[in-house]
């Protein structure tokens, strides 16, 4: 039986302060040159946490908008809001950012988080308010005094923690000497752990699902936690596990740059199918390096820093349960070593030849979720709009194999696709943002079958060259379930008791 796509979680973090201390293009930026026009504009082109959750794309992510309901919205859309938007949403919410700091803290297990103590008191107040995280409010230190915090910082290598200009707490180091315990990369770790913990705590809060059942859980992430002797060993799955209180589950991590994602579902759904466990979480938490990463581009053409957000996710795949949308692991799309790099090959080899698996054409295919990335961040920066390209391309060879004409190819995305919604966090926008409009739509039965896609470029690593991606299908249940379908020791007693009659026959002639 396969496997079955059973709920989502997706949650988005504003953090304008770790943009500009934390985000890779500031930080080198201020290291090659510190008095740089660039850094001097970053902070009067900062979002407000209200102009971040009234963006129609982050109202997306969360689900209280649909991928058609942006569609209809003309871009760009940095200028435009969403009347009546609010940070909750259907399948998660937009945290402020001193909010996530605490749970920075909460997510810490080493005592390396410090809050001031008049910001822990305020953070503490909302956790005791907060729907989901009330719970974790007692687990907010009551702080230090910022003299103590200030020579942590100074004096002992501790990364400073800022919210709203100021300093307000600190990581310190894990390690005296440990490049990979530093404080630096204590600091992206327990962001990405934290916002994988959000992430899950609304997959179980939004879903009513049971923690308790949750078996085996996959960290997707762009992150590696480890120490001099194992640099990636992780593991970030069991560690965000065991915040959000899945006490029976255990996990590993798996990593394929933007790929990661798909990589991980297909090993859910796998791991599912084989019945090796029933329910399967794939989850991931943001990475900070990304944050302001086009935002010398944006500054250049008068638009804010857009990329201010970080994002997390969290998949629950289960157990065929007849009514939700199934995971089919027998039509795998794989970006192989020989598949070469050029656009035409990766998506052949990603949606066609996966296709040709089934016998299916792509125009069988309704929706194709491939790097939903948000054009407004994208464009600015020369990048193009992401999703649009991938449908043309996708088109093209529909148009090559007699199944499209080409008058259509203008209208394909419109069609197939969707605008991109996703923040540019890597691993976030390949594929998975789509899964939970696609469980909707499929239940509503709007779309009976959809194929997410993940790309990568390992290159990145600079342990290969290749570019990577692997691809699936999502479908509507044939209405099967485990205890409807028939085992193979049925079938075993099935033949057996065919034999025996068949016996018996003979004898009796």
């Amino acid at each position: 039986m396969n496997s079955v796509l059973k709920a989502t979680g997706y949650v988005l973090v504003h953090t304008p302060d770790m943009v500009l201390h934390h985000g890779t293009t500031q930080t080198t930026e201020r290291r090659v040159n510190p008095e740089s026009d660039y850094l001097k504009k970053i902070p009067a082109n900062l979002r407000t946490f209200e102009e971040v959750v009234a963006y129609p794309p982050n109202q997306t992510y969360i689900g209280n908008m649909t991928p058609q309901d942006l569609g209809k919205i003309e871009a760009p859309w940095f200028d435009k809001k969403v009347e009546g938007a609010t940070r909750e949403g259907k399948f998660g919410e937009i945290m402020p950012q001193d909010e996530f700091i605490a749970l920075m803290q909460i997510c810490d297990a080493f005592d390396l988080v410090k809050l001031e103590k008049n910001f822990a008191s305020s953070t503490k107040d909302k956790y005791n308010v907060h729907p989901i995280l009330k719970d974790y409010a007692s687990k907010i230190k009551d702080g230090e005094d910022l003299d103590t915090i200030m020579h942590i910082i100074n004096d002992e290598h501790a990364e400073a923690l800022h919210h709203a200009g100021k300093v307000v707490g600190c990581v310190k180091r894990a390690h005296d000497i440990d490049e990979n315990l530093s404080a630096h990369v204590m600091f992206e770790n327990l962001v990405s752990k934290a916002s994988n913990v959000l992430s899950l705590l609304h997959l179980v809060a939004k879903n009513g699902i049971d923690k308790n059942e949750i078996e085996y859980v996959i960290d997707c992430c762009e992150e590696a936690c480890g120490d001099m002797n194992q640099r990636g060993g992780g593991n970030f799955a069991k560690a965000c596990a065991e915040i959000a209180g899945f006490e029976n589950a255990t996990g590993s991590d798996v990593r394929g740059f933007c790929a990661g994602p798909a990589h991980a579902l297909i090993h859910a759904a796998a791991l599912v199918k084989s019945g090796a466990f029933k329910n399967v979480v794939v989850s991931a938490g943001g990475c900070t390096a990304k944050l302001g990463m086009n935002g010398k581009d944006h500054i250049k053409k008068e638009l804010p820093i857009l990329e201010d957000c970080l994002g997390g996710f969290a998949v629950l795949i289960s157990e065929n349960d007849g009514i939700s949308p199934e995971i089919i692991t027998d039509v795998i799309g794989k970006h192989t070593v020989g598949t070469g790099s050029s656009p035409q090959a990766v998506i052949g080899s990603l949606v066609t030849e996966a296709l040709d698996k089934a016998g299916l054409k792509i125009t069988d295919v309704d929706k194709y979720s491939a790097e939903m990335q948000n054009p407004d961040i994208t464009k600015p920066a020369g990048a193009g709009d992401v999703p649009a390209s991938n449908y043309k391309m996708i088109a093209a060879l529909a148009v090559k194999r007699g199944e499209l004409e080409k008058s259509e190819v203008a209208t394909f995305g419109d069609k197939y696709g969707m605008p991109g919604w996703a923040p540019t966090q890597g691993h976030i926008p390949s594929g998975v943002p789509y899964l939970g409009f696609a469980r909707e739509e499929i239940l509503a039965g709007t779309t009976k079958r959809a194929m997410i896609v993940g790309k990568g470029s390992l290159f990145l690593g600079r342990m290969t060259n290749l570019f990577d991606g692997v691809s699936f299908l999502v479908e509507a249940n044939n209405g099967n379930t485990p205890e409807q379908s028939v085992s193979e020791e049925q079938i075993k007693g099935l033949i057996a008791e065919a034999l025996k009659n068949f016996a018996s026959n003979l004898l009796a002639e």
